[in-house]
């Protein structure tokens, strides 16, 4: 009787949850804290700050790339890929580069920060599973090419 009523409550509350909205909070979420943060590193619409270069260069500071060439790429990555993501435009790719970014992010400058950044790879995950989910450009691309 109790676990009846117990599969009953987690079905009702599955419906008001559909996999389409979860990915779709998943989307906003991850693409936000990029997002903010790519936004920091600029001035106007794109103008990279010196601040940021100096950053790159010191506390950034990555091995095998240079850091002028590290900032460009990194602060493009927060802004091309999260706005990709709430779009749910190359959902899965977009995660994925995101996932790769933090994870140079953990091995390379923040080490200690891997509370965040394991949360990130938790909301990333997902996406690169499931992709952007029914509420995504992707999925509607998808119904045109196979519609058509």
């Amino acid at each position: 009787m109790l676990i009846s009523i117990y599969d009953l409550a987690v079905r009702r509350i599955a419906a008001f949850l559909p996999d389409a909205l979860l990915l779709f909070v998943a989307r906003l979420a991850i693409a936000s804290i990029f997002f903010l943060s790519g936004r920091t590193k600029v001035e106007g619409v794109f103008t990279i700050t010196d601040s940021t270069y100096e950053l790159f260069r010191t506390e950034y500071a990555l091995p095998l790339i240079p850091s002028d060439i590290a900032a460009m790429l990194g602060t493009a990555a927060e802004h091309v890929f999260p706005i990709l993501l709430v779009l749910g435009l190359s959902t899965r790719f977009s995660a994925l580069a995101l996932l790769t970014m933090t994870a140079v992010i953990e091995i390379f400058v923040y080490p200690d920060a891997w509370p965040a950044h394991l949360s990130w790879a938790a909301i990333l995950l997902p996406l690169i599973a499931r992709g952007g989910g029914s509420w995504s450009v992707d999925a509607l691309l998808r119904k045109r090419t196979f519609a058509g």
